[in-house]
């Protein structure tokens, strides 16, 4: 298959990336920076990567691993600043869903992210919001997707190469690339309209 890894430079793309690859599936990596560019926050930018992707036949499947969001606390001082998270990992990817309907072959798959925190810490009410909404939107949506495309999320936890970098304890964290082979999973499988947790594994409508 065809697959587009967006974020395919971060710690996850790049090992959802280099999971499919050695699956024998062929990758275009798009990221903000490098040979194929897309900013999630700009709809024309999404439209103008599915032009270049499809420069070479037919894409399969798309994959979304550059939405993330930093903690935002409820005083901050700006709303733009506050509500900031919005325009990439929800609207964004909400936007690629609607973007991908037409450009994807018949059967193919949009997978998103969304994410888990242990526990509610100060900053992070944003972030459960974005992901709250993004996998009550995966659900519904999925019923709507024609000539059999599926639609799913996956909810990683913190991830050990993240914890590293920021000097905290890993073991609490999941290896990048067990987490990437949930991603796989959802290309791969028949999961539709769920949301594939790590690293429980488990789904969930």
């Amino acid at each position: 298959m065809k697959v587009i890894v967006i974020g395919a430079t971060g710690t996850i793309g790049s090992a959802v990336a280099d999971a499919l690859e050695a699956r024998q599936h062929e990758v275009v990596r798009a990221a903000r920076r490098g040979p194929v560019r897309v900013d999630m926050t700009d709809a024309d930018s999404i439209d103008a990567l599915f032009t270049t992707a499809g420069r070479t036949g037919p894409v399969d499947a798309v994959v979304c691993c550059a939405a993330s969001g930093g903690l935002t606390p409820l005083d901050t001082a700006s709303d733009t600043d506050f509500w900031r998270g919005m325009d990439g990992k929800l609207t964004g990817q909400v936007n690629l869903v609607r973007r991908a309907l037409s450009q994807l072959r018949d059967e193919g798959s949009i997978t998103l992210s969304s994410g888990q925190f242990p526990g509610p810490v100060p900053g992070s009410s944003m972030t459960y919001l974005i992901n709250s909404a993004l996998e009550a939107f995966v659900h519904p949506a999925s019923v709507e997707l024609p000539r059999g495309l599926r639609l799913n999320t996956v909810s990683p936890g913190w991830v050990r190469e993240t914890l590293v970098s920021l000097g905290m304890d890993p073991a609490g964290g999941t290896p990048a690339a067990e987490v990437a082979r949930r991603y796989v999973d959802a290309v791969e499988g028949t999961a539709q309209g769920r949301t594939l947790t790590i690293p429980s594994g488990e789904e969930r409508p």
